[in-house]
């Protein structure tokens, strides 16, 4: 297995429960089945997965493992990893930044010798566009408002506003001037990362229901399942991110916290981990919604086909590649008019990050 390290400068600095992130660093593999070739990447962000030390070395426990990475490329896409060596599993299992990569190479290179993009392998008749969000940081009303309508002039119909960094008053201003500067039929989502105790957070959910919010992103700490299970049910949505990163998905669902979830595959540990989620949530009848790390574009594009291949998918949050200054390769799967159309090469975008190694 090849490995490529990699340092990509952020657009703007982003704030994190372990602090303030500049740079996005991380690790490209690339894996070669008889001449069939594979790309993964593992961008750690600590906090979500592991460190970028622990990345290199779970990277470096599997890196001999050829015979068994090519295994995988006969099982079935859903689980590739299902059968491989308990050596190589074990060494991923606390590491899904590592794991990630690897689950993304060896699904790459399946897709390649079967002439497959890698949504087919995920799933019969994935749709061929996504839907996407447009992210508005935090900022006064008068330019959250212009960002709003800058975002709706570029065909985006669904707003995600950053909240929580100042008081609630503030931000209720500038979600009620965002609703009337763009009209009803945009969708509004607000995201408080985890920024506020339960009194605060049960005043938000009057608040933003009252504006005709789409949902509430993680309004408490990741870690208080009954507090966001109580916020249910009074208006608007409840989704769940940073829960998911510190807790199981089956003790979210078992605790009815969620009617959405926020589906990292970075964090869960690889694309078809991330589409066996959505399909769990699914079955119990939660809402599974894609979004990046602020990943690098052989992992932004994988991700689009996760989406792709979960029916109906909302809107996601795939429209992350100008989060970055720069980047490994150009996107294969740009945004345009608020959707991202999926690659149709095989593999996750066919050749197109070969000239990477």
């Amino acid at each position: 297995m090849d490995r490529r390290e990699f340092s990509l400068a952020l657009a703007r600095p982003l704030g994190t429960a372990k602090g303030t992130i500049h740079r996005r660093e991380g690790v490209l593999v690339r894996v070669d089945a008889d001449g069939i070739l594979g790309v993964g990447e593992a961008t750690p962000l600590p906090g979500w997965t592991e460190s970028l030390a622990d990345c290199r070395a779970a990277l470096d426990a599997v890196s001999d493992r050829d015979a068994a990475l090519r295994t995988a490329l006969d099982a079935d896409p859903r689980d590739p990893l299902a059968e491989t060596p308990s050596a190589v599993t074990a060494a991923l299992d606390d590491a899904p930044a590592a794991r990630h990569a690897v689950e993304s190479a060896v699904l790459d290179a399946r897709g390649r010798r079967d002439d497959r993009p890698l949504a087919t392998l995920l799933a019969a008749d994935p749709a061929t566009g996504v839907p996407v969000n447009a992210t508005l940081g935090d900022g006064s009303v008068a330019e959250t408002v212009d960002a709003a309508r800058a975002a709706v002039d570029d065909g985006f119909d669904c707003l995600k506003l950053k909240v929580g960094a100042g008081d609630l008053d503030r931000d209720v201003a500038r979600l009620r001037a965002v609703r009337e500067a763009v009209g009803p039929d945009v969708t509004l989502r607000a995201d408080a990362n985890a920024a506020w105790d339960r009194e605060t957070a049960s005043e938000a959910v009057d608040a933003v229901a009252s504006l005709d919010c789409s949902y509430l992103e993680q309004p408490l700490a990741a870690d208080d399942l009954d507090g966001h299970a109580a916020l249910r049910g009074r208006g608007v949505d409840i989704a769940l991110d940073e829960t998911l990163a510190t807790t199981a998905v089956a003790d979210v669902l078992a605790a009815d916290a969620a009617d959405v979830l926020i589906l990292k595959p970075m964090a869960l540990g690889g694309p078809a981990r991330a589409h066996a989620v959505a399909r769990r949530a699914r079955a119990a009848g939660v809402v599974p919604v894609v979004t990046t790390t602020i990943d690098a574009a052989p992992a932004r594009t994988a991700a689009v086909h996760v989406a792709s291949a979960i029916p109906d998918v909302r809107p996601c949050g795939l429209a992350t590649g100008d989060a970055l200054d720069g980047d490994l390769a150009p996107d294969p799967a740009p945004v345009e008019g608020g959707v991202v159309a999926v690659p149709v090469g095989p593999g996750v975008a066919g050749d197109a990050f070969d000239t990477l190694f």
